[in-house]
């Protein structure tokens, strides 16, 4: 009975295992970086969309490239495989006040620039669920400089109101001439922890979802 039961706990830790990810690799067109990437060290999820690991995740390797994307060109993630779980995926920008290598991603600098809600209800269903890649535009009118390129996942399947959160942030040069001002969040401080997107219960009869943190900005 003992080896049946260390069995069964076995299973159930690897099944929890491969439902999590990072986000690991950096789109830009038609090129890929591992290596702009700050990489977490684990799959492991964070709770806490206050604390200092929704900037950037915690105890990240540094990224030893900054990959140039430009205004009006494609940038995206992909994840180490797909999303099993369901919730918002959103991607910001932050612009770094020198070199974006030696910036931790504090200060009111960042703006979303794509998101992906809700599908469909009953069952509630996200446009992230079981996709491996994440990708949209800069808008144009984004000034240039170097940026962290943010995405976050705020898993909402435990249904207990604590969302399991992934992030992961990477080092780019946006070229370009834009001269945009999108209005600017602090990362942690952009949601709050009882905002009603964090603690959502989806299997509770969800007619209507509010994707947390600020507007999409355009450009």
């Amino acid at each position: 009975m003992k080896v049946a039961a260390l069995v069964l706990s076995l299973f159930f830790l690897a099944q929890s295992a491969s439902a999590h990810y990072i986000f690991k690799v950096l789109l830009s067109g038609d090129k890929t970086s591992a290596k702009a990437v700050r990489q977490p060290p684990t799959v492991e999820p964070f709770h806490d969309i206050t604390s200092a690991a929704a900037t950037c995740n915690v105890n990240t390797s540094p990224a030893t490239e900054v990959m140039t994307v430009a205004a009006g060109g494609k940038l995206g993630f992909q994840l180490s495989n797909s999303m099993y779980h369901e919730g918002p995926v959103s991607i910001y920008l932050g612009k770094a006040p020198g070199k974006v290598s030696s910036w931790d991603g504090s200060g009111k600098n960042w703006f979303k620039i794509a998101e992906w809600g809700v599908e469909s209800f009953n069952p509630v269903k996200f446009k992230s669920y079981q996709l491996s890649e994440f990708s949209t535009t800069i808008p144009k009118n984004t000034p240039p400089g170097e940026y962290l390129a943010r995405i976050e996942q705020i898993a909402l399947h435990l249904g207990t109101g604590v969302p399991e959160i992934f992030v992961s942030c990477a080092q780019i040069k946006v070229t370009g001439s834009g001269t945009g001002n999108p209005s600017k969040v602090s990362i942690p401080g952009y949601v709050k922890a009882n905002d009603p997107g964090v603690v959502a219960n989806i299997y509770n009869g969800m007619t209507s979802y509010p994707i947390p943190g600020p507007k999409v900005w355009r450009g």
